[in-house]
């Protein structure tokens, strides 16, 4: 795909233009239902499929992407309403979102800051802003702010720090699977996906042993309190509240005591960390602290459950790493394709671009459709079949490049290469049943629960 460039001529279907006059956009969709912004006439809003609903995102991953596939190959660029109103902040004012479902267009997007932005809100759907400021860190911003904070971030990563969190996961994920060898069943998302997540940011960060389940579980509810056994009849976004303040809380308050009591975690890393002579304060540790309890507990639990799913489904493949557990690194890449943990991100353009003949206006929420990028035929090699030794891989599982790729993705990988190959060297026969999915959105594909059976060792 051609690179973004000054419109001044004409773009033919696919490649991308950018420029901050707002030229006329020359597309059709059946001559009928355009809106027009400023000089740009817009095309009709997709009403096929509504990719918004909770109802859309409850179907299958498997139904879902029917109507991904149609849209890949037919209409890559879609309009579509604002999605449904989960957190219950209104939809006054709101305006129709675009959808990228192509893996190279998600790629071009997420690499071109300056045309695509974060500042102004990175979820498929709106929630209170003191909520995304209280949770979101430098995700939800752009330079020169996000470069500062993950600078400031990525400065508590030193060698030592990810030499010694490296070194903890093996051996945490060696001692959890010897916990649970004896007892030959359960469910494996508490047992064993859940567990070493939890415990690698629990280790990481020094939090003290009595605070991690509360911890975890207030980092649960962000991601999954649209379900409704998690939310009850409560308001969703009340729920989602209480869980924001338990995890400032306890950050903003371990922050304080690292600062007078420094420890070897990375927590007192943070309180130290210094580039160009500012610090990270207090609050900003405390949204960083929200951001790494999701993205660093709630990814790599659900890419487990996945992985051990489409093992057990294709047993073929878990005798691959059986046999050769050389074969693990390149496995990892196709667990975290497969499973597409987050499945949505949102940027809005800073300007005017044009991506398949269409001019998008400035000002517009773009949705990046990962799970559908990573489904892509043109990408993939039949996209849809799980294989452990697909190489090259070049997902989007932790998003498509750029200044906003997953600061751990290092350790995802570490610990998932880990997990499975003690799997497999102790409870070698391991099977999962079938998994019972989180409801109520479109950012986690996330396992609830989901029974395992094997051989029991003594």
């Amino acid at each position: 795909m051609a690179p973004i460039r000054a419109a001044s001529a004409a773009c033919s279907a696919g490649c991308w233009e950018a420029d901050g006059h707002g030229p006329t956009a020359r597309g059709t969709a059946n001559g009928v239902g355009f809106d027009t912004v400023s000089n740009i006439t817009l095309p009709p809003v997709y009403d096929e499929h509504d990719l918004g609903t909770l109802a859309f995102w409850e179907q299958p991953a498997e139904v879902r992407d029917e109507v991904f596939a149609q849209l890949r190959r037919d209409q890559p660029l879609t309009r579509h309403n604002p999605p449904e109103d989960v957190m219950g902040v209104g939809q006054e004012g709101l305006k129709p979102y675009w959808a990228l479902v192509r893996y190279e267009d998600i790629r071009q997007a997420s690499r071109k800051p300056e045309v695509f932005c974060s500042g102004q809100g990175v979820l498929f759907g709106d929630a209170p802003p003191e909520l995304l400021e209280a949770t979101q860190s430098f995700l939800a911003m752009d330079a020169p702010r996000h470069t500062k904070l993950r600078g400031l971030v990525s400065a508590a990563f030193t060698p030592r720090q990810v030499k010694r969190i490296e070194d903890g996961i093996r051996a945490n994920a060696q001692r959890l699977i010897a916990e649970v060898a004896p007892l030959g069943e359960g469910d494996f998302v508490e047992l064993v996906a859940k567990r070493l997540p939890l415990q690698t940011i629990s280790d990481m960060m020094g939090v003290p042993e009595a605070d991690r389940e509360r911890v975890v579980a207030a980092a649960d509810i962000l991601v999954t309190a649209a379900d409704p056994e998690v939310h009850g009849d409560r308001p969703i976004v009340e729920v989602v509240g209480e869980a924001v303040v338990t995890l400032h809380m306890f950050a903003t308050e371990f922050a304080a005591h690292r600062a007078e009591h420094p420890g070897d975690d990375l927590m007192t890393a943070l309180v130290e960390a210094e580039v160009d002579g500012e610090r990270l304060t207090h609050p900003e540790i405390a949204a960083f602290f929200c951001l790494l309890s999701v993205a660093g507990n709630d990814t790599t639990r659900h890419t487990t459950s996945h992985a051990l799913r489409q093992l057990t489904l294709h047993p073929d493949q878990a005798e691959l790493l059986r046999s050769d557990p050389e074969r693990m690194p390149v496995a990892v890449e196709e667990f975290i394709r497969w499973a597409t943990p987050v499945m949505t991100f949102r940027r809005t353009t800073t300007r005017d671009v044009e991506l398949h003949g269409v001019t998008v206006p400035q000002g517009e929420k773009v949705v990046l459709f990962y799970h559908s990028g990573n489904r892509d035929e043109t990408a993939f090699d039949d996209p849809w079949r799980f294989d452990v030794t697909r190489d090259p891989n070049r997902h989007l599982g932790f998003g498509g490049g750029g200044p906003h790729f997953c600061l751990g993705a290092s350790l995802a990988r570490t610990q998932l290469a880990a997990i499975f190959s003690e799997l497999y060297a102790q409870i070698p026969d391991i099977e999962a049943g079938e998994p019972e999915m989180y409801k109520g959105g479109a950012f986690i594909h996330g396992i609830k629960r989901m029974p395992a059976r094997w051989t029991p060792v003594t």
